[in-house]
Formats: C-alpha cells, sequence, structure tokens
C-alpha cells in the first residue's frame, strides 16, 4: 500500500510507437526512462488526474518489434517483472512488413499467426495472474481503401475479435484516430502516418486515459 491505495505495475509490450527512446534495459524510474511517446504522457497524465489508480508504469517497447518479436521476449520482458498488467500495442509491423520487404517472406507474419501469436502472450499473462489489455495497431490514412490501411485494418480486426473472444480489454486506436482525421491531415500527426509525434502521441495517451477510467475506475 502506498498513500492509502495499491500500487499496480503495469508494463507496455509494443514496437517503436511505444519504444520512443526508453531506458534500457528497463524503461522505468524517472519520467526519461519511460521514452519521449505517449507512455511518458500517460504516466503524467494518469499521476495528476487518477492517483487513487496506482499505477506504475514500465516501457518494454521495441522499435521494430512484430508480434512474433514480442512473443519470443514474452518471458524475459513481461513475465519476469511479475506484472499486476500488461498493454499489448502491437500489429504496425506485422502490417509493414509486407510494404517494406515484400521479397523477404521469411519476416512476414500472418494475421493467422498475428492471432496465434496475441492468443499465447495472453494465456501466458494470464497464467502469470497478469491481466491484459490490448491496443489496436492504426495507420494514420483515412482512406480505407489505401492498400496499407486496409491490411492495417485486417490485423486491427483480429485483435478486436480476439479480444472478444477472451473477455479482455480493447481499445480501438484507429477508431480515435479516425476521428481526429476528419479535422486534421495525417501529417500533422505523422510524416510517414504510422511514427506518431507529440501529437499523435497526445492521441493515443488521452484514449488509453480514457479506456482506463472504465477498467481501472470501477
Amino acid at each position: 500500500m502506498e498513500n492509502g491505495f495499491s500500487v499496480k505495475k503495469l508494463v507496455v509490450m509494443g514496437d517503436s510507437i511505444s519504444d520512443c527512446g526508453r531506458a534500457r534495459p528497463v524503461g522505468e524510474g524517472s519520467p526519461d526512462a519511460l521514452g519521449n511517446g505517449y507512455v511518458r504522457l500517460l504516466d503524467a497524465m494518469v499521476s495528476v488526474d487518477h492517483p487513487e489508480w496506482g499505477l506504475h508504469f514500465i516501457n518494454m517497447g521495441v522499435s521494430g518489434n512484430t508480434s512474433r518479436d514480442l512473443a519470443a521476449r514474452w518471458a524475459n520482458d513481461l513475465i519476469a517483472q511479475k506484472p499486476d498488467y500488461v498493454l499489448i500495442q502491437i500489429g504496425i509491423n506485422d502490417t509493414w512488413r509486407y510494404f517494406d520487404r515484400p521479397l523477404q517472406p521469411d519476416v512476414h507474419v500472418t494475421t493467422e499467426e498475428y492471432r496465434a501469436n496475441l492468443g499465447a502472450m495472453i494465456d501466458s499473462a494470464e497464467a502469470a495472474g497478469c491481466r491484459v489489455i490490448l491496443s489496436s495497431p492504426f495507420f494514420l490514412e483515412p482512406n480505407r481503401d489505401d492498400p496499407m490501411r486496409a491490411a492495417a485494418d485486417r490485423y486491427r480486426a483480429e485483435m478486436a475479435r480476439c479480444a472478444k473472444a477472451r473477455g479482455v480489454p480493447y481499445i480501438d486506436l484507429q477508431e480515435r484516430f479516425d476521428a481526429v482525421l476528419t479535422r486534421h491531415y495525417s501529417c500533422r500527426m505523422a510524416l510517414d502516418r504510422v511514427h506518431p509525434n507529440t501529437m499523435g502521441q497526445y492521441v493515443i495517451a488521452s484514449a488509453l486515459e480514457q479506456a482506463f477510467e472504465e477498467i481501472f475506475g470501477a
């Protein structure tokens, strides 16, 4: 117990969108250790708005990771931390590898494998007494017929189905970005439509805080 509430350790497992220069080997402690993205913003927002939640954030994002990479380091980077919660934010590299490395099928992660990887990670976390929160992949392109947007939507749909089937919280970040994209061109938030700047990272952090109000505020 601390200040009258129980501290809950929440580990963020993801790719470059989460990494954002976080400390190695463990992104924990000072704000700088959490990187310069949404994890740091979310930590500050929750600390001010909801200190009673007692959330202690640890950033274990690794740039370039797919769900396959995440599953491979799961035991060392997640289970070993003995967390109460894990936020899984993964999927855009699973999508991107088909576009930036089309001639390297060995690095491609199919939607079927993506679903299996998510399922295995959820099972492992829950067996260790850790609750899972899923955060959808996204692509900052309002045209849903754009090839990469369409592909990202397929991975997003797989995560949504996985969350529903396993009864774990699911946060649709693409839906939140789509709302913002009705008012702002995508380059305002990410020049490459993948890696959010501060404005884009704030969209993520605010969406997560809002979702956390239902998860932790009940």
